[in-house]
């Protein structure tokens, strides 16, 4: 009996370990996201956070929809000079192969600085993977900035020419001070002038309304396999090549007789 109750008193305990193994494990995950509820988040910074927000309220979206009305001048005071326009244009995995983030981040950070600056330009972004007609109509790239400066109209109604300067940005080493001093220390100025036929508001694709409509065509051409330009050129090759194999043969056969023929019928009455 004494044997009996000593076996029992010393599995009491056992058998209320293993009953509550089960529950411990469960309760494991909880616990610990639990305690991770109360450890600062370093993922994500204030700073950016705060960066970002500027930016959203003084960035100025372009899209293929609204890029016209809104780089337009707001003034039409000649003595005003241009309207400066920093335009940034960025992607994702399919424009910028993922490669953007910091740029982007160093963007934000700068349209916050230059919100406090009243001589700043004002500033405008595109993301090419979601306005993908807009950058193939601008043959922009990600990262860029284009360095606008609209020009107002004069008092005998001519108007001279958009300046547009492009500054390629470094993805792993653009820092907000960098694009900052694009502005303040102009350094947008070592750029060579944007001249081209697809230039956006003086090229003559642009003068016959025709921008839009390639930068539909150049994006449909840019979803089109590359295999499938291949075959079209190769069925081409071979057409062009068959037609002129088949000229010279026959011109080849009007111009001999028949091995093993009979001899032309001048000759037979000679």
């Amino acid at each position: 009996m004494r044997l009996t109750a000593s076996l029992l008193a010393l599995l009491l305990p056992v058998g209320m370990a293993a009953q509550q193994q089960k529950p411990l494990g469960e309760n494991l995950q909880s616990w610990f996201d639990r305690a991770k509820s109360y450890l600062p988040n370093a993922a994500t910074s204030p700073i950016a956070s705060t960066a970002a927000k500027a930016a959203a309220t003084n960035v100025v979206t372009l899209t293929k929809d609204n890029w016209q009305s809104v780089l337009t001048p707001s003034t039409t005071d000649p003595f005003e000079g241009p309207e400066t326009w920093m335009v940034f244009f960025t992607g994702g995995n399919k424009t910028c192969y993922g490669r953007c983030a910091g740029v982007e981040k160093a963007w934000n950070e700068s349209a916050a600085l230059l919100a406090a600056d009243p001589s700043s330009p004002k500033l405008a972004y595109a993301n090419c993977d979601k306005q993908a007609v807009l950058c193939s109509a601008w043959t922009a790239a990600a990262a860029t900035i284009w360095y606008i400066q609209l020009p107002i109209a004069q008092p005998d109604q001519s108007t001279p020419a958009t300046t547009i300067r492009i500054i390629p940005l470094n993805t792993t080493t653009t820092t907000a001070s960098d694009i900052g001093k694009i502005h303040t220390e102009k350094t947008y100025e070592k750029r060579p002038v944007y001249e081209s036929a697809l230039h956006p508001f003086d090229g003559w694709v642009a003068q016959y309304g025709l921008l839009l409509p390639l930068g539909y065509v150049l994006y449909g051409f840019a979803y089109i396999p590359s295999w499938t330009f291949m075959i079209v050129i190769s069925m081409g090759s071979r057409y062009i090549m068959g037609k002129r194999t088949g000229g010279t043969q026959a011109g080849s056969t009007q111009g001999s007789a028949p091995l093993g023929g009979a001899p032309p019928a001048n000759e037979r009455a000679r």
